[in-house]
């Protein structure tokens, strides 16, 4: 029973709750930027590369064949095109992570920095600001 209670006490902790919304809403977030990267930005990548479709662009190192009992084998390629979407979308996830957290930071109250104690004077300090009143005292 009590490996139950700290168990519990370790997953209703505000931290881990946090990191798990956190880690629902990153998922979510990177869903939503890659519909935003394959549906808009890719499209006008292309259009711009003259109807090129990245996602379909690879570097084919070994052509298909078929082997001796006739099975297809598949060719060897290297998908250079999905490697520069996803980089493409790494980048905006990262820069938007940027901003959430630039904005989260200017949200945050700068504490002000309490005012520093004034200094106990040093034993010459002392010694001379007597040396002052005694001075003051037989002069005025």
């Amino acid at each position: 029973m009590g490996m139950f209670k700290e168990f519990k006490e370790f997953a209703v902790k505000g931290n881990l709750v946090d990191i798990a919304v956190a880690f629902v809403m990153g998922a979510a977030f990177g869903k939503i930027v890659t519909s935003f990267i394959d549906g808009l930005v890719m499209p006008l990548v292309g259009l711009l590369t003259g109807g090129v479709n990245f996602n379909d662009q690879v570097y084919e190192l070994k052509a298909a064949t078929v082997d001796a009992s006739g099975k297809a084998v598949n060719a060897v390629v290297i998908k250079y095109g999905e490697f520069i979407t996803n980089l493409i979308d790494f980048v905006i996830v990262a820069f938007c992570m940027f901003l959430v957290i630039k904005a989260i930071n200017r949200m945050k109250k700068e504490e002000p920095a309490p005012a520093p104690k004034p200094a106990e004077p040093s034993g010459t300090d002392k010694l001379l600001m007597e040396i002052r009143d005694t001075l003051k005292k037989n002069n005025g």
